[in-house]
């Protein structure tokens, strides 16, 4: 028993000083770890040195500074010209045109024309055989002599009572049946005939001489193409600004780097159901015959035209609750000194045309105003005090030449001065060799050159002038 209370007693000992030991060793650890008094100072002294903003703001007394400005980017509102348009795609029509087809069947005898030439109106095109009908027409005629012959006898025989009335009339009707036969085998010799219905181009023929054609066969196509169409067709919310009358630039993917200018001349009163769109006919003078029927189009329609429009860049726009707003930018206190500042205000605006980074402002701004393009969300109410930055500002450096990898510039100069004779050097310094004009430049100055006669899109329309007018009326 006592060796029992001996082993507790030793235990309790040897954890007591196990306990003591350990607690000794970590205040040792955490003392030697605190800087001294000296060292303590030294690190209070440079903290603020080693420290940033927080620090910064803190005076020795211990009073706050006061907060920076939020920094934002800004921009001038610009005042450009505006263009309200809308492009759309179209085919190319030809003013009239119409496929030559017989009323009768027959054979041809003649073909008047070559194909792909002009034509004048009336012009004989195609001759059928006719024989038979230019007989009848002769029998006509005889007819027509002896009942003209018997209706004047008995004209003359009523006169002296030796005939009755009866017989004058009878020799009356007889006239009337011979005339409208001669006219009858006239008509029908006629349509033997083809002659052609207005000015304009044949196409390429689909018969010869001698061939036997049937009624309502193809002969030929006549294009008119002085003055073609472009039709094309626009969405519903443009049927009320598209007007007549109004102008649409036309590109052609066949012809590029050419500009057509078209006049609208008919709007289609009635929508397509299927597209919910509305048919537009344009107008594009073809006197040059640079345009053919079924070319495809690109249609740049122009409702308006604005020369002095207020725009602002799209980035300073902030759209809250179904309105347009623009943060404005005014003029701080400290106007003219180093820490110059503006304030803002938040102004609502109404937008009109919008353009590839660029929006029209129809009302809140005027010309010079400045409004902020970045940095909006910095901004929590009006008159807040704001430092604008300047992103693009220029350097005073002067850029250099480009550097050459692996020579040096003037090694290249030398090299280059060598090769050259000084005598080709003043030759062509003083004669330079003119420039060949690219093929778009010289397809721009074929148009460029005047055009004869009244425009053919202004006499459909029916605003031709006065000379127009008179062509028209002698034509006709």
């Amino acid at each position: 028993m006592a060796s029992k209370s001996v082993y507790s007693i030793v235990a309790v000992v040897g954890i007591a000083a196990a306990s003591g030991a350990a607690w000794w060793y970590q205040n040792k650890v955490h003392t030697a770890d605190l800087p001294t008094s000296s060292s303590a100072q030294t690190g209070a002294s440079t903290m603020p040195a080693a420290s940033g903003s927080n620090s910064a703001g803190t005076a020795a007394g211990g009073v706050s500074a006061p907060a920076r400005p939020p920094s934002v980017e800004s921009a001038k509102v610009e005042v450009m010209k505006l263009t309200d348009d809308t492009q759309a795609v179209g085919s190319l029509k030809s003013r009239q045109g119409v496929t030559i087809r017989p009323e009768v069947s027959g054979r041809i005898t003649q073909l008047n024309f070559k194909d792909g030439e002009r034509v004048k109106k009336g012009q004989l095109l195609v001759q059928f055989d006719d024989q038979l009908q230019q007989a009848q027409v002769k029998q006509s005629q005889a007819e027509l002599s002896i009942a003209l012959a018997n209706h004047k006898r008995n004209q003359e025989l009523v006169a002296q009572n030796f005939i009755s009335k009866r017989s004058v009339d009878e020799s009356a009707a007889n006239l009337e049946v011979a005339q409208a036969k001669l006219s009858l085998s006239q008509a029908t010799a006629a349509r033997l005939k083809i002659t052609a219905p207005f000015d304009g181009m044949t196409g390429i023929r689909t018969v010869n001489v001698g061939d036997y054609l049937k009624d309502g066969g193809d002969i030929v196509n006549i294009e008119d193409i002085a003055a073609v169409y472009v039709d094309f067709r626009l969405p519903e919310r443009f049927q009320s600004k598209v007007k007549k009358g109004q102008k649409a630039q036309v590109d052609m993917d066949a012809l590029p780097g050419r500009k057509f200018t078209a006049v609208i001349q008919a709007i289609d009163p009635m929508l397509d159901a299927n597209g919910r769109s509305v048919g537009v006919r344009a107008c594009i003078d073809n006197r040059q015959n640079q345009l053919r029927p079924g070319m495809f189009a690109r249609v740049n329609t122009v409702f308006s035209e604005r020369e002095k429009a207020i725009v602002v860049p799209e980035e300073a726009i902030v759209p809250q609750g179904g309105k347009q707003f623009v943060i404005k930018l005014l003029d701080g206190a400290d106007k003219g000194t180093e820490k110059e500042t503006k304030t803002t205000q938040r102004v609502e605006v109404k937008v009109g045309i919008r353009r590839p980074g660029k929006v029209e402002i129809l009302e809140g701004l005027a010309e010079g105003d400045e409004v902020v393009t970045a940095g909006q969300q910095r901004v929590q109410k009006d008159g807040t005090s704001v430092k604008v930055v300047e992103l693009n500002k220029p350097s005073g450096r002067q850029p250099g030449p480009p550097a050459t990898s692996g020579i040096a510039p003037s090694v290249t100069t030398a090299t280059a001065t060598a090769t050259v004779p000084a005598a080709s050097i003043s030759a062509q310094t003083s004669s330079p060799a003119p420039a060949m004009p690219s093929k778009p430049q010289a397809l721009v100055k074929a148009a460029q050159k005047p055009l004869s006669g009244p425009n053919p899109c202004m006499e459909t329309a029916g605003v031709a002038d006065n000379k127009s007018a008179g062509n028209m009326r002698r034509k006709s």
